[in-house]
């Protein structure tokens, strides 16, 4: 399917802008990076402010460790690296060292999902943010673009707590307006339903490019769908789901991550018992990724194209 003619911009580069402006505005801001600073982009931190950057080498484990400590002595550490090393290589150390005391350390989990799309399976991350989500405490953001980013860390920095947030390594689509402040927990509606909608999209980071490029070819035969950007994994707030799959023939769910443990089964978790339609998930069938030529060939492959979301929410409109 041709995809939807949109401005885009880098999520990575807009991370490490907004650490920049963030360390500008307060001096206890201080940057962890595991040998990844150039990719991860918080190298831009540190061009300002190398006082206040770390770098620990490959040892994502004692980074978080002495991001925990930095928190205890009243600094707000954000520490970075790829997601898949993020989540896996320090589980322990965020675990009981940031988790159980709630140190007010903020995490970035860097090319997320599939989107380092040249690297394979031992660098795609597809169940980093099922991993994070299943700690006590733990916040998981997953924005959808550069813009989301930017506000997502203005939100972070004054937030008391453990947080993580995604990011991808691509260029994505923009559709969040630079107005107004980011709220944790709330979901955003992408573009305006033309009347009410027959289904709606659940969607989340990459997924919601792909499900408004579906939307919109489902639009012009005449089938109105609805796209909620769901950028805060956890929490997930029963009455903002029900708010939106009130009064629709179908649901659908669509995340570039494992099945198991996701946005999905948080959904299904509580639409359970109080909306009964047809229910689709889309989303990576319990299996790993693989090296591609580009970030789209992965997304046809692990079916999270706007193609087969396009048919997902027609099957699912079939059921009703």
């Amino acid at each position: 399917m041709e995809q939807t003619a949109a401005k885009k911009a880098n999520l990575r580069k807009a991370y490490g802008d907004a650490l920049v402006e963030l360390g500008k505005q307060n001096s206890n801001v201080v940057v962890l990076e595991a040998d990844l600073g150039k990719s991860t982009m918080s190298i831009l931190f540190k061009e300002l402010f190398p006082d206040r950057y770390f770098e620990m080498g490959i040892a994502e484990q004692n980074m978080a460790s002495v991001s925990a400590g930095l928190a205890l002595a009243g600094k707000i550490p954000f520490y970075s690296t790829f997601a898949v090393f993020a989540s896996g290589r320090a589980y322990d150390q965020i675990r009981c060292s940031i988790a159980i005391p709630k140190a007010n350390v903020k995490i970035c989990g860097s090319s997320c999902g599939l989107s380092d799309f040249g690297d394979g399976k031992t660098h795609q991350s597809v169940e980093d943010a099922n991993i994070i989500k299943a700690i006590p405490g733990m916040t998981v953001l997953n924005p959808v673009d550069a813009v989301e980013v930017t506000k997502m860390m203005r939100r972070l920095v004054a937030y008391k707590g453990p947080a993580y947030i995604r990011i991808n390594r691509n260029d994505l689509p923009v559709y969040t307006s630079a107005e107004g402040e980011y709220e944790i927990g709330k979901m955003y509606p992408i573009g305006n339903c033309a009347g009410p909608a027959e289904a709606v999209i659940f969607a989340t980071g990459a997924m919601v490019w792909q499900s408004v490029d579906a939307a919109e070819t489902l639009g012009k035969e005449g089938i109105t769908v609805q796209v909620i950007n769901v950028s805060a994994l956890k929490p997930l707030f029963k009455e903002e789901v029900l708010k939106y799959a009130a009064g629709k023939k179908a649901i659908v769910t669509a995340e570039e991550a494992n099945k198991i443990g996701g946005l999905g089964s948080g959904i299904a978790s509580l639409i359970a018992g109080e909306i009964g339609v047809p229910f689709e998930q889309i989303g990576i069938d319990d299996q790993f990724g693989t090296s591609a030529h580009s970030y789209e060939e992965l997304l046809e492959t692990y079916g999270l194209s706007s193609g087969h979301i396009y048919r997902t929410v027609k099957r699912a409109l079939r059921k009703h």
